[in-house]
């Protein structure tokens, strides 16, 4: 039976479980559970990360803790009972655990994350730092210090990775978490604040220490010891600052103790800040112990001398540069001469090179150099094992900036400075050496007390260096003397010095000896500074050791009497320089005397005045001593003495307000605690401060009695001390005498407050003073008075300062600095005493708050006062803290509200301190408000509402509070970690607003109506709502359970008010609609469900009051629509938002009248955000540029089509421009931003400022936008289209007679003319792509579209790009159409396969003369409709003879908008299936097989092939095929009898086949006699083969003879463009384009390489399609194919299985030629791989041309666009129009030499031929209608250059023309639409009719119905001026040029010659050829309406 658990409630999971069991739970290891039941050793509960999953799990898989159970019962929370450092660190590391992992995946996913790869390292050795110090804390066996520190540890290292993760900053008190609502808010900002700033900016440490470790000496001339000595030197003053550190080494350059590393480390310490400065050195001197002489022999002598050796300096300043644990190799510098040594660091520094060299350039001293920061004994802390393996402390020279009491020191250092000697009787200079000895009183030497410097032990004496021969030596030597302060009395130094020898076995002789006493008689010691000693002469063996002889002697040259003249005047003499630093001795007569008082009374007075003179480091050193004397003085003469005692009283005080002494401070407080024993001074002490305090009003110089007020604390601790002792001796006499004493006094003090003066006065100045000590006396009188007394003093005493005083007097300041120290001070934490000082305290604060001055004392004020109101549970405390909220409220409420609005609203200062100090003021008065806000219930709220007496005061209350909650709300309010600051604030904002809105709901509603307020409050709760802390979605788990727990979700609680607020409105609500939607709806996106669910139903209701209004809601739509871009693209909103908005929205208005049209809304809105949706998925980083394209299409159509929403819709066409120009689709890039170009007019409207438009004229930005199309086209080479725009702008220069713009562009358009001909263009290839399922974004979903592919990019390609951009989408492996179960799949499918554009202009295309490099963009270019072809069979399949039975299934796809335009794809607006029956199938195969010919042939003959090899391949595949039963297929299939019989109906048809078949025989038997004429030598026997088979071929035909139509006329190859002589007026209607397919292209003219294509087909048709099979006898590999389904069995390719993808390489595809080493494999790549049929199988459309653009004959310089070709290679040899029968043409003069060279045997033309229509298709026009709203247009063609020749009338807009098409240069004019505002011109000569187009317009009605009804899309630039060209008029027809000249400059389209205008029969609108007057045009408002 499950018993619930009493005490067993929280536990540790310690091994993972994975809850297979029923019911069972899933553990993992680490995990924390809360166990609610038990059962036979398993436990029921849940894991604490997911709470709502419970579970049953084994006991033994749970590690029990205790814990602490808060609320017991259904809901309780378990906390557990441990040190809460550990409860932070095991949530931390969990939550650090999570996001580790999450840098882990950055660093791998993207390794160029240099950052987030350090952070995870360091991370990870941080947590098993944090792992290992908390196991440290579990196991319980550290000291309280070590424990200390190891929670410091814990905490700082928390720290650390919070701030590294952005997480938040933790309150803490002594490395606790603190909770929130247990302290006040105040207290709160200052623990947070406390540790931000303690986190951005460390205090900078005032003493620094520097370690140094000596390691070696490297030189190679050693072989000595040596003696090392470092000291720091101050190269300012030129002194060293430090005694030195002395360290011996062997003869190898080590240490001789390494063992004892005291003996090579010490640490320089107490270094001031000003002395880490670039002028203060580390000096190393060394010296080597050996032989006089460096380089001498060994000799016999044994005695060594100290020599010097080197000199090393360093700068301090590089240590703090250079990295800290650097060894440093200091340079060793030798001394050139020695009598330099002394201030050879001196040169080295000041870079004297003449002084010194180096010793050598190898030697270098090794030392280890290190700054550090801080207290010493912080640096113990820190640096443990430094100290504890040894250190030796250097110490500096004197005190260090601070004197600590209790330091004890006696250290005398004296410098061995300099000597001068005599000869001695000597030819040479002595070699001297000192020998220092310390004696004490009695003549005996002291142990151990002459110290070389730190690191070696002291000893008995010490011998200085020896200069060689040096009659003057200098040796600035330092030597230290640690002298016992008990034994300076009577001790000596004394120096004796001897001659070293270098001979006689190198003995030391004695000369003479100096001494110098310590100490004098009177007490004093040596006094600092320079003596120069007398050197008394004695013999070698003169006895020394008897002091007493020597002591009388004179001992300085200072100290001789006047008559001593003998010893004055000697020479000789040895100066040292002595320097004492005690805290016991002094060298200062005076402060003796004062001590001595007793002594010599007399000299009291003198003493007393003196004291003032003494240097105050002397005074704090005797500082109990000194008090002790003057208070002794004070007893036994008060009246004489009181007032100098007194007056030397302050002075002591006031020394230890100094920073040097203030140390001192708690040394005098111990006096005055335990040793002070003045019991009846304080008597004396009240009456002189009495009497100064009485003077200050009188008195003219108030300096002296600032000095006294400044003393005041401690001359009061003084007072209440001696009281207390006097009181203790005599059981509470004279009580009432001393408090009158002080009340007295204090009568003084406010008398002389209360003056008023000017600001200048020194009265004023005396004040303030006061006021700075005064709150230090309150501690003392509360040891004597009683706490209301006290607090009656302060308030009668701040009460008597003068209140109207001037906001720049500084009294005010100061006044409010009292105030301040007051609220702090021990006085006002207690009640009793704070009801009596608080009126005083909120009067002057309430002052200074209203009039904005000295606000940061105001805060802090404010924040002493607020941490101090607590809500307690005491009953007692409970009334007094009411009572105090009230007076605080009614005095400062207002008042702190409207300093936060000012404070927030000023300008914030530059300087970055200014700045910190005004944020945190900010913050501080916002925790004052918000702890304020927080103290007061509900009884303060009504208090606070009645007080407003008008409802004006309480609408301003409340728009004021409304405001600066706004304030609070701001992110910038507080720094972004201080998230648990926020949800204080947040919570007590809304407590706030709930008690307020009751107030709003009663005073301003109905007839009271204020909109403002309401606005105000509605706008609070919208930002309140919105705020990023409150967004628990974005927490982490354990943070959001924490947040839940304490607050709940603030955003469900503020929503549920604010709907009620809003119902509560009534009708009032139309003043808030459509203002409101916008906040609304942004409270709705937010991802929270209750709130959503609240919140959504108020659009019903606005849209409900605003259709009783209006009568409709277009506003609320019109709001809805432009919030909703914004916000979604902020990232808000989700699917899941969009469902519910629709179902809420559409259950709410089912009942409405007005059902329907909100239907419609919703419906529009919905689709929106489902576009809006896609935009944003798709904008994410990482999408594909495709994806992010289609995206903004979709969107931005939307905005035009749906919402007409234009400043949105423009956006986005500059966000699409965007994209497209970082995808470098320049084409879709210039279409995109046309879009805008053609919104505007050509006019001088001035624009405003928008996007990155400047403000300018509309004419302006229309000519930039021009230009930047222009570009944009040109890098896209869609040449063609900039044209028009050129001729645009020139037109728009050319009104404004700006002729330099106009040449400009002139020569612009010029050059893409020149581009069109001279440069390569690859042509694209096209795909249908079909996405179907559910799980595509909605522009996808279930469409199909045609896609552009890149330049090179075959289907195989395009797939996989198709599939990496999807990568979740499955690839469909057919190509017929899905059903609905794929439509509704939750899945992703991709529909893929090729298809070939339909050219709209057949015009240009089947026109002679138009060079291919033209006709190849027309063929792809401006493209609506597509083609894909699929062969099947019907009925009965002939395995003799498929072609029986083989059907084409013809697929037309329609799109929405021309390719290309503003996209790469479009979707498929209509879908047209066409059957093409077996007959008409072969006669497309053969006619497009007969135009591949025609054209390889007139590209042979022009010689455009320097290789013959594509020739030779066509005419061996189709006469291989037809000699193998190709032709004769079809013969079998189509012309026997029966089919006949069957088949009335395709007479004609079986006509045109045979008609073809004989043609190709002709073609065939031309294209031989050219292959003849070219091959090369080595091709002779394949071509002799080849005429072989074509006599076959004939033969099997049937053919002897051509017949006569076929001989008649020649067959015509101008540029692969076939032509008749006479065109077929009836169009072909086997062709869906409507006009013969002139571009079709046989497959006979693909390699098997070519021909392989991925298309979808499947399986089954694969094998359908491979089973037709032919014959083939061709030698090559590569023709060695099956017949196609869908051609004749001419073709001996092979049919490439329908799955196959194909491999063509990308360089062939652009390459019009390639050379012989490439032909095996890509004989025919010369050929654009749109030559393939269009079917699935071969999935590219039909062209007669080559890909790429042939070149000019030596036009190399240009730039060619395929890299794979060799020079040669891009070579062409080309004329524009050249045809097989341009031998009727040779009478034109201008092209005779060239064509007479191109001769060849005529080839008969085609006769016309007219047919049935293939089933279900429609006859249509060769020239399609135009797409414009004119439907009509013209193509443009090149202007003939013999036109400039000729002038004439101006017309409106004529195009100039030139054709050679029957070798006659013609000139016409172009028809232009009356849309434009064109009309055609009159003139003297009568229109004359010319002949009309040769295929005129025939379309059907519906085609003409459908083109005319489809909406144009403003981006065509091919349909703004695409004129239709009328038929070009004969030379014999021309008329003759007018000589008037021209009224207007010309402009670029117009005629200059007087022809007239020629009305084509193709433009119905000008049939009626009446000519017009000529007048200038009317600029029209869209450009496509030219």
């Amino acid at each position: 039976m499950w018993i619930p658990t009493e005490h067993e409630k929280y536990g540790v999971v310690l091994a993972s479980f994975r809850g297979t069991v029923q019911h069972g739970l899933p553990l993992e290891i680490g995990d924390t559970v809360q166990l609610l039941e038990k059962c036979e050793g398993w436990y029921r509960g849940f894991v604490h990360k997911n709470p709502n999953a419970k579970g049953i799990f084994p006991c033994t898989y749970i590690h029990l803790k205790n814990a602490h159970i808060k609320n017991k019962g259904q809901f309780e929370t378990v906390i557990p009972t441990e040190d809460s450092v550990i409860t932070e660190m095991t949530s931390t590391l969990r939550d650090w655990g999570a996001m580790w992992k999450r840098l882990y995946v950055v660093k791998s996913v993207q390794p160029t994350h240099k950052n987030e790869g350090d952070l995870f390292h360091r991370l990870w050795h941080v947590m098993n730092e944090i792992l290992d110090l908390r196991r440290q804390v579990l196991v319980g066996h550290l000291t309280n210090d070590r424990m200390k520190d190891v929670k410091q540890h814990i905490t700082a290292r928390l720290d650390w990775g919070n701030e590294q993760l952005s997480l938040d900053l933790v309150p803490r008190r002594e490395f606790s978490m603190v909770d929130p609502d247990e302290i006040s808010v105040t207290e709160l900002f200052k623990l947070m604040e406390h540790r931000h700033r303690k986190k951005e900016t460390p205090a900078p440490a005032s003493t620094h220490h520097l370690f140094v470790h000596m390691k070696s000496l490297m030189s190679s001339n050693l072989g000595e010891e040596l003696e090392v000595f470092f000291h720091i030197y101050d190269g300012r003053e030129n002194r060293p600052l430090s005694e030195r550190f002395f360290v011996r080494l062997n003869k190898n350059g080590v240490p001789k103790s390494p063992e004892k590393t005291e003996r090579q480390c010490t640490l320089f310490v107490d270094l001031g800040s000003s002395d880490l400065r670039k002028d203060v050195y580390i000096v190393v001197h060394i010296m080597r112990i050996g032989r006089m002489g460096a380089g001498e022999k060994k000799n016999l002598c044994s005695v060594q001398y100290r020599r010097p050796f080197g000199c090393a300096v360093v700068s301090i300043a590089d240590l703090l540069t250079a990295d800290s644990k650097d060894d440093h190799l200091l340079k060793v510098y030798a001394c050139t001469t020695e009598s330099e040594w002394y201030q050879i660091h001196e040169n080295i520094i000041r870079k004297v090179n003449s002084r010194y060299n180096l010793s050598g350039s190898n030697t270098g001293l090794a030392v280890s150099l290190q700054l550090l920061h801080g207290d010493i004994e912080q640096l113990r802390r820190e640096y443990m094992v430094l100290f504890t393996r040894g250190v030796s402390i250097t110490k500096k020279l004197g005190f260090s900036d601070i004197i600590m009491p209790g330091e004890m020191r006696n250290d005398l250092y004296v410098t061995l400075e300099k000597g001068e000697f005599e000869k001695g009787g000597k030819s040479v200079a002595r070699n001297v050496e000192i020998t220092v000895y310390v004696l004490d009183i009695d003549g005996q030497v002291m142990k151990s007390y002459v110290a070389a410097g730190s690191g070696e032990p002291g000893g008995d004496e010490y011998h200085s260096f020896v200069l060689y021969h040096n009659n003057s030596p200098r040796w600035a030597e330092q030597i230290k003397l640690p002298i016992p302060v008990d034994m300076f009395r009577g001790a000596h130094v004394r120096f004796e010095f001897r001659h070293c020898s270098t001979k006689d076995k190198g003995e030391k002789k004695l000369f003479g000896y100096s001494f110098v006493h310590l100490m004098q008689e009177d007490g004093r010691t040596l006094p600092d500074g320079t003596h120069e000693l007398i050197i008394h002469k004695c013999e070698e063996n003169a006895n020394l050791q008897d002091s007493s002889r020597y002591l009388k002697l004179p001992f300085s040259k200072a100290n001789l009497p006047g008559n001593n003249q003998a010893v004055k005047g000697t020479k000789e003499s040895f100066w040292i320089t002595s320097f004492l630093c005690s805290t016991k001795l002094t060298q200062n007569g005076d402060m003796l005397d004062l001590l001595k008082w007793r002594a010599h009374p007399e000299r009291i007075n003198d003493s007393l005045s003196k004291l003032k003179e003494i240097d105050g480091s002397e005074i704090v050193k005797f500082l109990q001593d000194t008090l002790d004397t003057l208070f002794g003085i004070l007893d036994e003469s008060s009246q004489r003495y009181g007032l100098k005692v007194f007056d030397c009283l302050v002075h002591i005080i006031n020394l230890l307000q100094d920073s040097k002494f203030q140390h001192f401070k708690p040394v005098m407080d111990t006096y005055i605690e335990s040793h002070f024993a003045g019991a009846l001074s304080y008597r004396d002490l009240i009456k002189v401060l009495k009497w100064y305090v009485d003077r200050i009003v009188d008195a003219e110089h108030q300096d002296h009695i600032q000095q006294v007020l400044k003393a005041t604390e401690y001359i009061f601790k003084y007072i209440i001390q001696s009281r207390r002792l006097f009181a203790l001796a005599t059981g509470g006499q004279s009580e009432e005498e001393f408090r009158c004493c002080v009340h007295e006094l204090f009568m003084s003090i406010r008398f002389f407050l209360s003056q008023e003066n000017k600001i200048t006065s020194p009265v004023t100045q005396t004040q303030a003073v006061f006021l700075r000590t005064f709150p230090e006396v309150y501690g003392e009188l509360l040891k004597i008075f009683t706490v209301r007394e006290v607090a009656g003093f302060v308030r009668e005493t701040l009460g008597s300062l003068p209140a109207t005083a001037h906001a720049e007097c500084p009294l005010e300041a100061v006044k409010l600095h009292c105030i301040a120290k007051t609220v702090e001070s021990q006085l006002y934490t207690n009640p009793e005493s704070r009801c009596i000082l608080l009126p005083v305290v909120l009067r002057l604060l309430q002052a200074h708050m209203q009039e904005q001055r000295d606000l940061v004392m105001c805060a802090r004020i404010l924040t002493s006062m607020l941490s101090l109101i607590r809500k307690d549970d005491s009953v007692t405390t409970e009334p007094v803290v009411s009572e105090e909220v009230d007076l605080i409220v009614d005095s400062l409420l207002v008042v702190l509200m409207r300093t936060i609005l000012e404070i927030t609203n000023r300008p914030q200062p530059a300087g970055t301190n200014m700045r910190l100090q005004f944020q945190d003021i900010t913050g501080e008065f916002v925790a004052c408000l918000l702890a304020l806000l927080r103290q007061m219930s509900d009884k303060h709220y009504q208090q606070l509402l009645q007080t407003f007496t008008s409802k004006d005061d309480l609408r301003d209350f409340l728009l004021q509070i409304f405001t600066v909650f706004r304030i609070l709300i701001r992110p910038e309010m507080f720094p972004k970690d201080w998230t648990v600051m926020r949800l204080v604030t947040n919570n007590v904002i809304i407590t706030t607003v709930l008690y307020l809105s009751d107030a709003l709901r009663k005073n301003f509603l109905n007839e009271k109506f204020d909109y403002k307020v309401w606005d105000s409050y509605f706008y609070l709760s919208v930002i309140f709502i919105n705020q990023p802390c409150l967004q628990l979605e974005s927490f982490s788990p354990s943070k959001r359970k924490r947040v839940l727990e304490k607050y709940g979700d603030m955003r469900v609680m503020t929503g549920c008010e604010l709907f009620s607020m809003w119902q509560n409105l009534g009708e009032h609500k139309l003043n808030f609609i459509p203002a409101m939607i916008g906040p609304f709806l942004e409270v709705t996106l937010v991802p929270q469900p209750d709130l959503r669910n609240v919140m959504i139903p108020i659009f019903h209701d606005m849209m409900d009051w605003e259709q009783r209004r209006s009568g409709n809601f277009k506003q609320v739509e019109a709001k809805l629509i432009d919030k909703l871009d914004s916000l979604m693209s902020e990232g808000k909103g989700d699917e899941t938002y969009r469902e519910l908005f629709n179902s809420i929205l559409l259950k709410k208005i089912e009942r409405e009248t007005w059902r329907e049209s909100g239907i419609s809304l919703i419906a529009t809105v919905t689709r929106l955000m489902e576009r809006l949706l896609d935009y944003r998925d798709c904008m994410k980083l990482g999408e594909v540029d495709g994806k992010k394209i289609g995206c903004t299409v979709s969107l931005l159509n939307f905005y035009k089509t749906e919402l007409n929403k234009e400043e949105m819709y423009i956006r986005y066409i500059h966000k699409l421009y965007e994209l497209h120009l970082k995808a470098q689709n320049y084409t879709e890039a210039s279409y995109t931003l046309l879009l805008y170009d053609e919104l505007l007019e050509w006019s001088d409207r001035p624009l405003r400022e928008f996007l990155n438009y400047p403000m300018q004229s509309e004419w302006q930005r229309k000519e930039y936008l021009h230009l930047t199309i222009v570009q944009n086209f040109d890098r896209g080479k869609c040449w063609e289209n900039g044209i028009i725009l050129c001729r645009e702008l020139a037109d728009q220069y050319e009104s404004y007679y700006d002729y330099r713009n106009l040449s400009k562009m002139r020569m612009m358009e010029a050059s893409l003319y020149d581009k069109i001909m001279d440069q390569q263009r690859l042509e694209p290839e096209f795909f249908r792509v079909g996405f179907y399922g559910k799980k595509f974004p909605f522009f996808l979903r279930n469409k199909e579209f045609v896609c552009r592919g890149h330049d090179y990019e075959r289907l195989e390609a395009f797939q996989q790009r198709m599939l990496n951009e999807f990568p979740h989408a499955i690839a469909m492996q057919h190509v017929n159409q899905p059903d609905q179960t794929i439509y509704q799949a939750e899945a992703q499918y991709l529909q893929i396969y090729a298809v070939s554009p339909i050219p709209e202009n057949q015009d240009v295309l089947q026109r002679d003369g138009v060079p291919d490099n033209i006709k190849s963009f027309y063929k792809v270019n401006h493209i609506w409709r597509f083609r894909y072809d699929r062969p099947f069979h019907k009925g009965t399949k002939d395995k003799e003879n498929e072609f029986k039975s083989l059907w084409v299934e013809r697929t037309t796809l329609t799109l929405v908008q021309s390719l290309p335009g503003i996209s790469r794809w479009f979707e498929v607006e209509k879908r047209e299936l066409v059957e093409v029956s077996p007959l008409e199938n072969a006669i497309e195969v053969i006619e497009n097989k007969n135009l591949q010919l025609r054209t390889l042939i007139a590209q042979c003959q022009s010689r455009q092939m320097q290789n013959i090899n594509p020739l030779t391949m066509c005419l061996n595949g189709v006469i291989d095929a037809a000699v193998n039963g190709g032709l004769a297929r079809y013969q079998e299939a189509f012309f026997v009898k029966d089919y006949i019989v069957n088949h009335p109906e395709d007479g004609e048809k079986i006509g045109r086949l045979r008609e073809l078949m004989f043609e190709q025989a002709h073609i065939l038997e031309f294209g031989l006699a050219v292959h003849e004429k070219f091959v090369p030598q080595d091709m002779r026997p394949l071509h002799k083969k080849l005429v072989d088979q074509f006599h076959v071929m004939k033969s099997s035909l049937g053919i002897q003879e051509f017949p006569a139509y076929v001989r008649a006329s020649p067959v015509h190859f101008t540029n692969g463009s076939p032509r008749s002589s006479c065109r077929n007026s009836v169009p072909n209607i086997i062709s869906p384009d409507g006009a013969r397919v002139v571009a079709r292209r046989s497959p006979l003219t693909y390699p098997a390489v070519n021909r392989y294509s991925s298309s979808s087909l499947s399986s089954q048709a694969s094998n359908e399609v491979s089973n037709i099979t032919g014959q083939s006898e061709s030698s090559d590999e590569v023709f060695n194919m099956q017949p196609s389904p869908s051609t004749s069995s001419l073709s001996s390719n092979h049919s490439a299985s329908p799955n196959v993808t194909s491999s063509a390489p990308s360089s062939a595809r652009g390459s019009p030629q390639l050379q012989d080493k490439q032909k095996h494999s890509r004989e025919n790549s010369c050929l654009s791989s749109r030559e393939r049929p269009v079917s699935a199988i071969y999935p590219n459309p039909l062209d007669p041309a080559q890909r790429a653009t042939p070149h000019q004959i030596g036009d190399t310089t240009l730039p060619r666009s395929d890299p794979n070709l060799s020079a040669p290679d891009k070579v062409r040899t080309t004329f524009s129009s050249r045809s097989l029968d341009s031998v009727k043409e040779v009478n034109n003069t201008q092209f005779s030499d060239t064509v007479g060279k191109l001769l060849c045997p005529p080839v008969p033309p085609r006769p016309p031929y007219s047919g049935s229509s293939a089933k279900t298709m429609r006859s249509q026009s060769p020239l399609p209608t135009s797409r414009s709203p004119q439907k009509s247009s013209l193509p443009p063609f090149t202007p003939s250059p013999t036109e400039s020749q000729s002038a004439g009338l101006v017309s409106n807009s004529p195009v100039l023309s030139g054709s050679y098409s029957s070798g006659i240069s013609s000139m016409s004019r172009c028809s232009v639409s009356e849309a434009s505002g064109t009309e055609a011109t009159t003139g003297d000569h009568p229109a004359h009719q010319g002949p009309t187009m040769p295929n005129s317009v025939s379309s059907g009605s519906d085609e003409l119905i459908r083109r005319e009804n489809k909406t144009p899309p403003p981006y065509s630039v091919y349909e703004r001026s695409n004129p239709r060209r009328p038929v070009p008029l004969p030379h014999s027809l021309s008329i003759p040029p007018s000589v008037d000249p021209p009224a207007l400059p010309p402009k670029p389209h117009q005629l200059r010659t007087s022809s007239m205008k020629l009305v084509s029969t193709s433009d119905p609108r000008r049939a009626d050829g009446v000519p017009h007057v000529p007048r200038p045009r009317p600029l029209p408002r869209k450009v496509s309406q030219l």
